[in-house]
């Protein structure tokens, strides 16, 4: 499926409460988990309202548009996957899953994301590949046990300062964003070169490598995004 680009959406499917039962089933590892994905609903279903202490649900491959508000009673939620849908926001309320460990948005249609996902503090995972997005919120900086990152296909031009402050973030997808070529130079030098190993100094050119070092001082003396790699602002005569 092509960037940005959906077929129309066609009508959905109701799901119902007998239906919803069916597709309840244990994991491995003791879990309830309920999966509707691929059932053609392009609303989360109201009956689903009953099966609240659930641990994962799959939502995924639907056409769904909107996440209702009751969402938020489904505080046990460890795992949601909502991807291939056509979502293009969500509401404030997902703060309240503060059980959620993955959460996967990939190909959807947001183009912002709610601030209160900051508030998710057990969030280890976040899939947000194939959306909208041109910008991370600032609060995105309390998600302080994330670890996997996935931004690819979207619209970021330039690198988000605020994963700089993720300490425990091992792995960052920006592949297919319209970042400018010096930014992406960094991108793949190092990504915010000290908190993320991707690859070794020694692997580096040294184009690559002087780059590195230099957004190193960036990072570690607070400049603004705004401001070029030479440390000249963007108005400065060289």
């Amino acid at each position: 499926m092509a960037k940005g680009k959906k077929d129309k959406e066609p009508k959905g499917k109701a799901i119902n409460f007998k239906t919803a039962q069916n597709c309840l089933k244990s994991t491995e590892g003791g879990k309830q988990r309920l999966d509707l994905s691929l059932k053609g609903t392009s609303t989360v279903p109201k009956c689903i309202e009953k099966l609240g202490t659930i641990d994962e649900l799959d939502l995924s491959r639907n056409l769904i548009k909107k996440i209702p508000n009751f969402i938020e009673f489904f505080t046990s939620l460890s795992v949601l996957d909502l991807h291939s849908n056509y979502l293009d926001q969500l509401p404030a309320c997902i703060g309240s899953l503060n059980m959620l460990k993955v959460l996967n948005l990939c190909d959807n249609r947001l183009t912002s994301l709610p601030s209160e996902l900051s508030q998710l503090g057990k969030l280890h995972t976040l899939q947000l590949g194939v959306n909208q997005l041109e910008r991370l919120p600032p609060s995105f900086r309390s998600l302080k046990e994330l670890r996997i990152l996935g931004l690819s296909d979207n619209n970021f031009t330039q690198v988000p300062s605020c994963i700089a402050e993720l300490k425990k973030l091992e792995s960052v997808n920006l592949d297919r964003n319209p970042i400018p070529t010096e930014d992406e130079l960094i991108h793949k030098a190092v990504v915010i070169a000290e908190r993320f190993h991707l690859v070794e100094d020694d692997s580096l050119c040294a184009a690559c490598m002087d780059a590195c070092r230099r957004q190193r001082e960036l990072v570690k003396g607070g400049k603004r995004e705004g401001e070029i790699i030479d440390g000249t602002s963007e108005g400065s005569e060289k």
